[in-house]
This record gives C-alpha cells, structure tokens and sequence, in this order.
C-alpha cells in the first residue's frame, strides 16, 4: 500500500498521459518512413516535364509521377484490360528522334482516338517488363521486326496514365493526412495535460459540478490527509471517490452517484479459463458515467458497501428496476438518438 498520497491523483494523470505519448510519436515517425520510403511527395506535386522524350532520363533520377505534355499521339491499335475490362489504351509517340509509349485511360483517349495532337495528363513512369514485353511483341509481329530490334527504339519504362489513379490518390492522402492531424491533436493533448492536469477529461468531467480545478484540489487535499478506503486503484475520501489505474482517471463527488455495480468478464483462450475480473459502473448526476475495469471481488465489494453507506440514495445492483429509476430521475441524454428523431419528424 502506498503511503505517500501528496498529490497522487495529479502524479497518476500525468503519469497516464506520459504512456499515451508513445502512439503518436511512434505513428508519426512511421509516417515520415513511408514518406521518404514512396514517392508520396511526387504523388501529391507531380514533377511538370514538356519534353517527353526525357522518360528515361527522368526515370533514372528516381522521378516516377510526372505531368507531361504530349503531341501526336498515334494509337496502337492495342489495349489492357484489368478484371474483366479494358483499363489502358496503347499509344506511341516521338519527340527529337526519341519514341516512347504511353498508356492512356478509356477517358482521356475516348476510348482508342487513332491520333492525339496535343493532351496534357499525370501519369506515372512505370517499368513493367512483362506487359510491356506483350506490347512489344504484337508490335514487332504488326512491323515485322524482331522485338530485340523494337526494343532497340523504344525505352525500358513508359508512360502510364492508369497507374496514377486521382481517386486512389486522394483516398491515400485524405487517410494519411487526417491521422497525421489526428496525432498531432493527440500529441498536444496529452503534452497539456501532463503540464495542466487539471485540464485532462478525468477533472474536466467535474464541470457539470463545480469548478475542476477546485475539486481536483478538494480530492488531493483529502487523499493526503485521511483517505477512508484504499485499493489498488480504487480509493475513497470523505467526499470523493477516485480511480487511478493503467486505463484511465477519474474522480466523482460521491453524493453526485447514482447507481452502482459490478460486471463479472470470464477470461478465456479457447476452452481453457484463465481468470474472472469485475468492472465497477458508476452512474452520477448530469450523465456522468465512470468503469473501473479488471479489478478483483473483494476489492469492488468493498467499495460498494462504503459508497452505499456513505450516501443512502445510491442504487446498488444492475437490475431493470434500477435503470428505471436512474432514467426517471436524470433523463435521456440529448444525443444521436434524439436527433435522428428530430429529423424524421421534420422528414
């Protein structure tokens, strides 16, 4: 048993949130190996090209997303069909004596246009050897050369406008960028609370009540002094109950409770049981609602027979009856449900 409870509750908040700061420092440095592993960069600001003779050279320098500016393009006469349909359209143009193929979509070609003077489209330089090695083929067959002499003219890498795919594009960056946000906002949560505890959820959830930082304060204060019961992560003072644990603070005025009792979880891997833990639910005034997860009986059993005596109006047990008369007496939260039928009435 600790014996040392000066400020405790602040020690276990900032304690808490200093274990939260792993994720986000871990997720954002995976973010950053991606970014300099793939070419995100390129993705999101294509490298602008006008002469698409350039392919290998660029291709070369590790530039794979480009937005290039093509003329006279010539169909092929040959496409490439994923799932069951034609996804690309074979067209080859030159430019300063150098030839070069590009794949173009069933949109932008208008589905195999014989010539194209003059379009300007993202694609992405693409060394496919097996695909392309199929086009050769066909072309050299059509030419009558060998592919080895074909292949003499034509580059290793084509241009393909398929492979940049905008809405893939814009799934990919709209996940990556939003839990980049989101780590951020997380990252400077949990460094302000480590800093003002008092404004971390577990004290802010006290503003229904009072002041929480006051109350903060009051909870401190009492748990140093007298604290009237202790767990291990359960303690109770003259006016508060408060719960510092691995998953989470809390703390609630207990002449706010309501409701209280316990839920039994059987831990199991297959057929064989391991052990059985109990949660401690708390409902309080102004919807306050507080777990207290993977506690043992005789811990919870003691907490509830204080709280029961300390306050005679707590409802102990989880009974229908019981939920009635917590919902009668505090109300139904204005929450998604009661929007949904706001809307169907106005529907």
């Amino acid at each position: 048993m600790i014996d040392n409870y000066d400020h405790y509750i602040t020690r276990n908040i900032r304690a808490f949130y200093k274990r939260r700061l792993f994720s986000p420092i871990l997720y954002l440095l995976i973010l950053l190996v991606l970014w300099l592993i793939f070419p995100l960069g390129e993705m999101l600001s294509p490298m602008p090209l006008k002469n698409a003779s350039q392919i290998e050279d660029v291709y070369a320098a590790r530039k794979e997303y480009v937005t290039v500016t093509f003329e006279n393009l010539t169909f092929t006469g040959y496409t490439t069909s994923r799932f069951g349909s034609t996804n690309g359209y074979w067209y080859y143009g030159e430019k300063d004596e150098v030839c070069y193929v590009v794949l173009l979509t069933p949109f932008t070609c208008v589905e195999g246009l014989p010539n194209i003077e003059k379009l300007t489209t993202t694609c992405r330089i693409v060394n496919h050897p097996k695909l392309y090695t199929q086009l050769k083929d066909a072309l050299s067959s059509d030419l009558e050369w060998t592919t080895e002499g074909l292949s003499n003219q034509l580059p290793e890498v084509f241009y393909s406008e398929p492979d940049n795919n905008p809405l893939t594009n814009f799934a990919l960056f709209l996940i990556y960028f939003g839990t980049m946000i989101y780590s951020v906002i997380s990252l400077i949560r949990y460094t302000l609370f480590i800093y003002l505890p008092h404004l971390a959820p577990a004290c802010q959830n006290l503003v229904v009540f009072d002041n929480p930082k006051k109350q903060l304060a009051e909870a401190e204060e009492e748990l140093a002094t007298l604290p009237q019961l202790a767990t291990e992560d359960m303690f109770i003072t003259e006016h508060y109950f408060i719960m510092t644990s691995p998953y989470g603070n809390a703390i609630v005025p207990i002449q706010e409770i309501l409701w209280i009792y316990k839920y039994s979880t059987l831990h199991k891997f297959l057929w064989y049981h391991f052990s059985i833990s109990y949660t401690l639910h708390i409902t309080a005034n102004k919807h306050m609602f507080i777990q207290c997860p993977k506690n043992i009986k005789s811990d919870i059993d003691g907490i509830i027979d204080y709280l029961s005596e300390a306050n005679h109006d707590i409802l102990v047990g989880f009974t229908e009856e019981n939920r009635l008369k917590v919902e009668a007496k505090q109300g139904k939260p204005f929450h998604i449900e009661k929007w949904a039928a706001l809307l169907n009435k106005k529907v």
